[in-house]
């Protein structure tokens, strides 16, 4: 069963499933790029470790392109989780490993498939469009530029362009190939509940964008859907609520889906619950 989504899943932030899909995509863009780096390079995948502060620790798995020659790091690919946009000690970890790179001169991209938290770079926004993903290119002979390859919710995942070393030419990657494979080969259908709501608050485009993708398929526990004869209270007062739970714990991360549901039966009230 495919994922009602064109492109991106946005029920894989999930804190239970994340760590099983980043891991899974990672390794399905290694085997993707794999046949055409074999004459003059090598692709090995690493991995970050670190605590974000909630007493779990993380690992992060990520990509490195060098020439086989002197294996001169030339190309870092990078996947960017729901823990670097949303807590400090994510966040430092993955920038540690793109100024590492960067420092040493070489191309760094970034995929970016994450709606909650902020952005991990900083660049004008000013007259592109609106997107929900990105792939983000930086050159090595031109650090300050990016090259931005965007979708939305409601499109597939884009191609980009890999750049290699300075004379050769770029690879060019299918992501939306490699999040397919992803997500048949791990069986996350089969994994994801879709009746409840997604365990993220996006910003109102995405979500307008997320709730038409999710009324479309009919899916999800929409604002307004009827259940055990009772309606459900408003997104928005789903989401301050869960909010307002969230604050009182102490901003703990990964327990979204949790404050959702508190909320969820708190509004209600006893003559609502399940």
């Amino acid at each position: 069963m495919p994922s009602p989504f064109p492109g991106m899943d946005p029920y894989l932030e999930d804190e239970g499933l994340w760590a099983a899909f980043h891991h899974h995509l990672v390794m399905c863009l290694y085997q993707i790029l794999l046949p055409g780096l074999v004459d003059r390079y090598r692709a090995r995948v690493c991995q970050r470790h670190y605590d974000a502060g909630d007493h779990t620790e993380h690992y992060e798995d990520y990509v490195e392109i060098r020439q086989r020659s002197d294996d001169r790091l030339v190309t870092l690919l990078d996947i960017v989780s729901p823990a670097n946009k949303t807590t400090p000690a994510g966040r430092e970890a993955y920038l540690a490993t793109r100024r590492c790179a960067g420092a040493a001169g070489v191309n760094l991209v970034e995929i970016d498939l994450v709606l909650q938290g902020q952005p991990m770079l900083e660049y004008s926004r000013d007259g592109l469009p609106d997107w929900d993903y990105a792939v983000t290119v930086s050159r090595a002979t031109q650090p300050e530029r990016y090259e931005i390859y965007t979708a939305t919710l409601q499109k597939r995942l884009p191609r980009f362009r890999l750049p290699l070393a300075n004379d050769d030419r770029d690879t060019v990657v299918d992501l939306q190939t490699a999040f397919t494979r992803c997500y048949d080969q791990a069986g996350f259908a089969g994994r994801i509940d879709y009746r409840w709501e997604p365990p993220v608050s996006p910003k109102e485009g995405a979500r307008r964008r997320l709730d038409e993708v999710l009324r479309a398929n009919k899916l999800g526990g929409m604002p307004g859907q009827v259940s055990a004869g009772c309606v459900d209270p408003p997104h928005e007062a789903i989401a301050l609520a869960a909010y307002y739970l969230w604050l009182a714990e102490g901003r703990p991360h990964g327990r979204d889906r949790e404050h959702w549901l508190r909320a969820l039966e708190q509004l209600r009230g006893p003559a609502g619950a399940r």
